[in-house]
């Protein structure tokens, strides 16, 4: 079975790259892996195994 997270990514001013660099690597230790990013909305969709 799978899980997905929504995350609405808040783009700042400076260090933006890095700061979504940073929140991409956080959940990716966590067991997740990005499935969509949307163009237009700044939202992003996680996923992984429910049972790892």
């Amino acid at each position: 079975m799978k899980e997905y997270k929504v995350i609405n990514w808040k783009m700042g001013l400076t260090g933006n790259n890095q700061k979504l660099e940073d929140t991409l690597n956080n959940y990716s230790r966590e067991g997740w892996k990005v499935i969509h990013i949307a163009e237009h909305s700044a939202r992003i969709v996680f996923e992984r195994n429910k049972n790892r």
